[in-house]
């Protein structure tokens, strides 16, 4: 959210000001947050060497080590904030394993260095304002090459200072990336650890389907099945022909409902729909036969993939029967977007609230949107409203 308000501003300046004004705004402000964390950084130096020093012995000591683990890994994690927010760092991970000591070391003697360059660049603008401004005592008459001297040195210490403190901004930088961020080998076995726990969340979930559709065949379909044979099991034996023809009657309709329950279990087993026309189609159709009224609102201009589409329908299809059955809601609203190589899917009602992500049927869907490296939140609180937000890659 932040940053598409700073987005926002941004376009604002550019429109209403012009190229040079928004360039300006853009450098001033990098430049302002670059200073704030470098001065932070040079504060931060003077608690992270003393500590650099004591937690040596400290982890040492059995009684002492987690507390000196756990203080510097706040340390380490106060830093990656900084160097995030003020120095354009990208470090979306705390610190990772044993190198979050020797980063806290490193990173002591690098802010001592910058406070030391920043104090250098205060002590030279005191000493020029004070040799300028005669606030020593005395000033000596200038020549008529005194001026040009000076913008010539001021050139040149500025240039010196900016590239000192820009050097210094990407030191802690690259330094922040090598005791921060995980290792090629952490990374992978972060990535294994995922798809493992993936994997048995997707097979849970297909047991968990199969035998919801086994309950739906055998107290739906098979009840209907065993009716029909019983009244066509009467009809036969029946001596009176109306009472037969009726009975044959009844068998028609148990025969009709049997195959509406059946068509049912097929269309939550795999829609058809969704090989004919896709997701609109899909959810069109959804929106017919609900109970509930549903506002549609799609907006994906091309076709979804095979996998994106069957998520998708099914989270939706799974939240407008949580709140047809549990809810007790009036309406649903449903959103489905794309934005950024993401598919966005949102589901509201006005019901009662109360949902649970870890219900059996949530829970499955969780599992499933997961499999997809999807994103999977539920708000739900007591008295409603029920949201559902799902976002799925779609290259």
């Amino acid at each position: 959210m932040g940053d598409r308000t700073h987005r926002a501003e941004n376009f604002n300046v550019l429109a209403r000001d012009g190229p040079l004004q928004f360039l300006n705004m853009v450098v001033v402000r990098a430049a302002a947050r670059g200073m704030v964390g470098l001065v932070l950084g040079a504060v931060m130096a003077v608690v992270e060497l003393p500590w650099a020093l004591l937690a040596v012995p400290l982890r040492a000591l059995p009684p002492t080590r987690l507390w000196s683990v756990r203080v510097t890994r706040m340390l380490a994690e106060a830093d990656r904030v900084r160097v995030n927010r003020c120095l354009g760092g990208a470090i979306a991970v705390g610190p990772a394993g044993g190198r979050a000591s020797a980063y806290v070391a490193l990173r002591g003697l690098l802010g001592g260095l910058g406070g030391a360059v920043l104090m250098l660049v205060g002590v030279w603008v005191v000493l020029s304002w004070r040799a300028l401004s005669g606030a020593s005592g005395e000033r000596a008459e200038m020549s008529w090459h005194d001026p040009l001297t000076w913008t010539a040195f001021v050139v040149l210490v500025v240039f010196l200072a900016a590239q000192a403190l820009m050097g210094l901004a990407a030191l802690e930088r690259r330094l922040a990336v090598w005791g921060l961020a995980p290792s090629d080998k952490e990374v992978l076995r972060s990535r294994v650890d995922q798809l493992s726990r993936t994997r048995a969340e997707v097979l849970e979930a297909v047991d968990d389907e199969r035998r919801r559709i086994e309950r739906d065949l055998h107290d739906g379909v098979q009840q209907r099945l065993v009716a029909l044979g019983m009244l066509l099991g009467r009809a036969d034996r029946a001596a009176d022909r109306d009472a037969a023809a009726s009975l044959f009657r009844q068998a028609q309709e148990e025969s009709r409902r049997a195959l509406e329950e059946l068509r049912e279990v097929a269309w939550r087993i795999y829609p058809a729909a969704l090989d004919d026309g896709g997701l609109p189609v899909a959810l069109e159709s959804l929106a017919e036969s609900s109970g509930l009224p549903i506002l549609l609102d799609y907006d994906v201009p091309v076709r979804l993939g095979p996998a994106q589409e069957t998520v998708a329908y099914f989270v939706i299809c799974e939240a407008v029967t949580n709140a047809l059955k549990h809810s007790r809601a009036r309406r649903v609203e449903v959103e489905v977007r794309r934005s950024d190589g993401r598919l966005l899917v949102r589901v509201s009602d006005d019901g009662v609230g109360g949902a649970r992500a870890d219900g059996r049927g949530l829970s499955g869907l969780a599992r499933r949107v997961a499999a997809h490296d999807g994103r999977f939140e539920l708000d739900s609180p007591a008295g409603g409203p029920t949201a559902l937000r799902v976002e799925l890659p779609c290259a």
